[in-house]
């Protein structure tokens, strides 16, 4: 077999195994509720897998310095997340999605261009989320109407993620690991839901569940700092590893004290 076919193949594959597991993410969320739906939705569940893929055909050098530009650009889905949420208050679906991406584009272009240090950068990270969280306060608390599946939901979800891996595995032998970083971070799962989402709950619903993401998109930002740090020191698998670990356990806290928070209420 040809070396095309077989790129092809693999591509393929690549594709729709992360399409796949995005979307049965994407069901427990729509189901939970805009507090635990956003912590399924800030699982490292496109970028994680994106990063797996990279790393069977690049050495750990070069993930680690993919990360710098994924942190890099993992702020602009803070202000992407921001003004989602504030655009979806009195707007609809069209303008909130394309201004928010707008936005990303914007943010994650003017962000690319600073040569950044991991110190640097990871400082700036948390600095954007700090404000970000602040800001979004106020519109985390709304309740999510049940959703009735649509008939396109499944190929949408699928097209989207599938277009993200495509782009990101093959172009990043072309373009280097800051393009590549950049692209392994578009929100692509947040875009998803806020394009399925607004159309049937409204915008303040789809804003509710945008805003209680963006704690969770701190724990991340955590996994990508220690993807940074441990892939070239412990190896590319433990490192991917330790970071998925990193972002989960993130994750976890955050259900335990929001679950906890009812009972003390309730005492």
């Amino acid at each position: 077999m040809s070396p095309d076919v077989l790129f092809w193949l693999s591509l393929v594959l690549k594709m729709a195994v992360t399409a796949g597991f995005v979307i049965a993410a994407a069901t427990v969320a729509e189901r939970a509720g805009p507090a635990i739906g956003a912590l399924v939705a800030t699982l490292p569940i496109a970028a994680g897998p994106a990063y797996v893929f990279l790393a069977l055909d690049h050495d750990a050098t070069f993930i680690s310095q993919s990360a710098i530009a994924s942190i890099a650009a993992h702020a602009a889905t803070g202000m992407f997340s921001l003004a989602y949420v504030l655009l979806a208050q009195r707007r609809g679906m069209a303008l909130s999605v394309t201004g928010a991406v707008g936005v990303w584009l914007v943010v994650a272009s003017l962000l690319r261009a600073v040569p950044w240090t991991f110190p640097s950068v990871a400082a700036a990270n948390l600095a954007v989320f700090a404000l970000c969280i602040a800001l979004a306060e106020r519109y985390r608390q709304v309740r999510m109407p049940l959703i009735v599946r649509k008939w396109y939901d499944v190929p949408l979800r699928a097209l989207m993620v599938s277009g993200l891996v495509a782009a990101v595995v093959g172009l990043s032998g072309r373009v280097g690991p800051t393009v590549t970083g950049l692209l392994a971070v578009f929100p692509i799962v947040m875009t998803s839901l806020m394009l399925i989402f607004q159309t049937r709950v409204g915008g303040p619903a789809t804003a509710a569940l945008i805003a209680n993401t963006l704690w969770g998109l701190v724990g991340f930002s955590a996994g990508l700092f220690t993807v940074h740090l441990a892939t070239v020191r412990l190896g590319t698998w433990p490192g991917l590893a330790l970071a998925l670990a990193v972002s989960v356990t993130w994750n976890l806290v955050l259900w335990w004290l929001r679950r906890r928070k009812p009972l003390r209420a309730a005492r």
